[in-house]
């Protein structure tokens, strides 16, 4: 079944932790770094492109700052981010250049992708850059970022690059060989699960955790990587960074780590943009019967199902769809703001007009910039 799912493979996205790439100091660990790059460029050799998200720059700052644990505080963070990137771009460039690949530095924060228009620029540079040969490597923009535009972590960052890079794999490299059935760190009878179909709640609650004192990721944000990577139709293996040649093997198709398999039928890429990239702004709760048209039929949401709204948001702006017990089952772009919507709730289409005074179109959602979730 791998060697399957490889085949195709052409573009590979490679999330690297911060676990992976420090020692037991939390300096940057160059002959893990050196391991990796070696595979990289064997990758590169055989025709597949390759696109680097790497966490490291505070875990890397912190040790420059003389810091003894995990930064705090956001100011100190953001110190140990700006002087560490500079530290982990130069540990790739001279990892690399024995083997003749150049790297280009991406920062992003969700802001820069939340914008379609800067989502498309981000894809057509990574496009432009792995057609010269080089390698991007991709980090959130944590001298600059907030929490209001943060992605999170850099497991949920990899997920949303194999959309914007339009990739066909996803390699998550950890320190432990893959998913296991419960935390091998507490449980001596924990196993390896080599292949996971679908992630159901079981799996996501097995998964548990949070990071460790040099990264902000745990079990569980990788996980919700894979499964946001899966929506989009891509496959994703997790796997130990630190074993020698691990990416090779993984990608001959040999049975290392865990293979998550992608969902049936992905999002198409836009879609996949407004359910897992964009922030969402409010909520818009529905009726039954909007319920089940929009999940059952593929239909829009119209005024007349809408039963309240929760924030502020203008028209535009991605809102979460809500059933009357408050549970979320989908996501779009709102053809009227928040205060606009409110008056029309209830209402029938034809009605717009008269209540606004103007009239955008019949909907309040299209089923073309809605997503299922």
């Amino acid at each position: 079944m791998r060697k399957e799912i490889l085949k195709p493979v052409k573009r590979v996205v490679i999330k690297i932790g911060s676990r992976v790439l420090t020692d037991s100091d939390a300096s940057l660990d160059m002959a893990v770094i050196g391991r990796i790059s070696r595979d990289i460029s064997e990758l590169r050799k055989s025709g597949i492109q390759v696109v680097v998200v790497s966490s490291g720059a505070i875990a890397a700052g912190r040790s420059e700052l003389g810091l003894t644990e995990k930064p705090r505080t956001i100011p100190h963070k953001q110190a140990a981010a700006a002087v560490g990137q500079s530290l982990l771009m130069r540990a790739y460039e001279e990892a690399l250049a024995p083997y003749n690949l150049k790297v280009a530095q991406l920062l992003l924060t969700r802001e820069d992708l939340g914008s379609r228009q800067r989502f498309l620029n981000a894809r057509a540079t990574i496009d432009a850059l792995l057609g010269f040969g080089i390698i991007p490597v991709i980090n959130e923009n944590d001298t600059v970022v907030v929490d209001e535009i943060k992605f999170g972590d850099n497991d949920n960052l990899s997920a949303l690059v194999t959309n914007v890079a339009e990739a066909q794999l996803l390699l998550i490299l950890t320190d432990i060989e893959g998913f296991y059935s419960s935390d091998p760190g507490k449980d001596p009878a924990a196993r390896l699960i080599p292949l996971v179909k679908v992630i159901t709640r079981e799996i996501e609650r097995a998964a548990g955790g949070s990071g460790s004192s040099v990264g902000t990721g745990g079990m569980a944000t990788k996980v919700a990587a894979a499964k946001k990577a899966g929506k989009n139709g891509v496959a994703t293996i997790m796997l130990s960074g630190k074993r020698e040649g691990i990416i090779l093997a993984a990608m001959r198709g040999e049975e290392v780590g865990t293979l998550f398999l992608p969902a049936g039928q992905g999002l198409n890429r836009r879609k996949h943009w407004i359910a897992y990239t964009l922030k969402p702004s409010g909520r818009v709760v529905v009726d039954e019967g909007a319920c089940n048209a929009l999940l059952k039929k593929g239909k829009s949401l119209l005024p007349s199902g809408v039963l309240s709204v929760e924030g502020r948001f203008e028209r535009g702006a991605c809102v979460r769809v809500c059933g009357q017990d408050g549970a979320e089952f989908a996501r779009g772009l709102s053809d009227y703001s928040s205060s606009e919507i409110t008056r029309l709730a209830g209402c029938n289409s034809s009605d717009i007009e008269a209540r606004l005074g103007f009239y955008y179109g019949d909907v309040i959602i299209h089923r073309d910039n809605l997503v299922m979730l």
